[in-house]
């Protein structure tokens, strides 16, 4: 697995069009920064991992569509659209998906374990099918109108539409396993069930956290973004791989293991995607540049910054506790442009970073324990590296 300063987008200017660590040419930095090196993958690498998640994905479509299909026609229409299989209307399309990577962590473990990826497509499917429930509904929470450049369920077919369409996707899911899973489809659902609970307690953290203050003793702490993001993005990726390695017959210690990895990996790709909400270009991310601090989210980076004492920690809370700032605002653009080069200046980005390695080191410490297949072993590796490189 590389490290995470391989494979971040560079730093954004100060409001003086900068980098915060930018020096006039004549001047001489105290503590000059060494220029980040560049990203080690090879386009083997970008290829392996690709053809995991898409192996994973051709793999449990079949199952995917035979579940929707039992659905009620509108809501299995609403969920078909969700899903890029259809247009509003019903008509056939074939559109963007997403990465299918919960399907290609339950494939692996089963693999890992010895069993084929057959074993592990109940559990494959129903991950999938629990993670676009929680899309769906996450789109009708946070009111946004577009995923993967076309209308939100919601959007489209209306509130009550896209949350029956959420609560039907979530009940496949464990009809699935059920039905489809033999001797450890129970097992696996329990596994499924765990990770749901814990998805929905990381969501409420998550909201809750807009309710505290900026500064002050009831500032959100590291420790606690930590253990929402475990669970808000962790618990599902373990989930999938619990429920992968325990359909190809895996035992506890096993199990365990490989779900502790994926957790691991979901909470390095969390740190990323929150350095992406600021830092990201739109070109890549789809999403506009400084988006999270638009909405005044309380991502790592932030955190880790407010956490600090002085002047930097103070100017940043003052300027996020002014509230949402209207999108294409001139005023408004430079306290978000301000406020980036705050959180960079007071350690937010690098603490982020950190966290993202610590947890893809954690996440190799328990693949090392499982013995498994070389070609296992470096789709697992090339997959985890994409979490944080964004190269699929």
């Amino acid at each position: 697995m590389t490290t995470i300063a391989h494979t971040l987008p560079p730093h954004t200017p100060s409001p003086n069009g900068q980098s915060p660590n930018a020096q006039s040419p004549n001047a001489q930095s105290p503590n000059p920064q060494p220029p980040r090196p560049q990203s080690p993958h090879t386009p083997s690498q970008y290829s392996l991992a690709a053809g995991t998640t898409r192996r994973a994905r051709e793999l449990t479509e079949p199952l995917l569509r035979e579940a929707v299909a039992l659905l009620e026609p509108w809501t299995a229409v609403m969920s078909s659209y969700h899903l890029g299989w259809c247009a509003a209307d019903g008509s056939p399309v074939e559109l963007d998906s997403g990465k299918a990577v919960r399907p290609a962590l339950a494939v692996l473990a089963a693999e890992a374990v010895g069993a084929p990826a057959e074993a592990a497509l109940p559990g494959a499917a129903a991950a999938e099918l629990i993670h676009n429930f929680s899309l769906i509904h996450d789109d009708i929470m946070d009111g946004d109108e577009e995923r993967r450049r076309r209308p939100t369920v919601w959007k489209e077919f209306g509130v009550s539409g896209a949350i029956l369409a959420g609560d039907a996707l979530q009940v496949l899911a464990f009809d699935l396993l059920l039905a489809k899973g033999g001797p450890h489809g129970p097992a696996a659902a329990g596994h499924l069930a765990v990770a749901l609970r814990e998805l929905v307690e990381g969501q409420a953290c998550d909201i809750r956290f807009s309710e505290r203050p900026w500064s002050g003793p009831g500032t959100v702490t590291v420790a606690e973004y930590q253990a929402m993001a475990m669970a808000k993005t962790g618990a599902l990726l373990a989930g999938a791989s619990a429920m992968g390695a325990v359909l190809g017959g895996a035992d506890r210690p096993l199990v365990h293991a490989l779900a502790e990895a994926a957790g691991q990996l979901g909470l390095a790709f969390q740190c990323v995607d929150d350095i992406l909400g600021i830092w990201g270009d739109p070109a890549v991310t789809g999403k506009p540049v400084r988006g999270d601090l638009r909405e005044r989210k309380k991502s790592l980076p932030v955190v880790a910054a407010s956490a600090a004492s002085g002047t930097v920690a103070r100017r940043l809370a003052e300027l996020l506790a002014d509230g949402r700032a209207p999108a294409g605002d001139e005023e408004a653009e430079k306290v978000l442009l301000e406020a980036a080069a705050l959180i960079e200046e007071g350690g937010g980005r690098r603490a982020c970073e950190r966290e993202a390695e610590q947890a893809l080191a954690r996440a190799r410490a328990s693949l090392d324990l499982v013995p498994m297949p070389a070609g296992v072993r470096a789709q697992y590796t090339a997959l985890a590296d994409s979490f944080v490189s964004r190269v699929m």
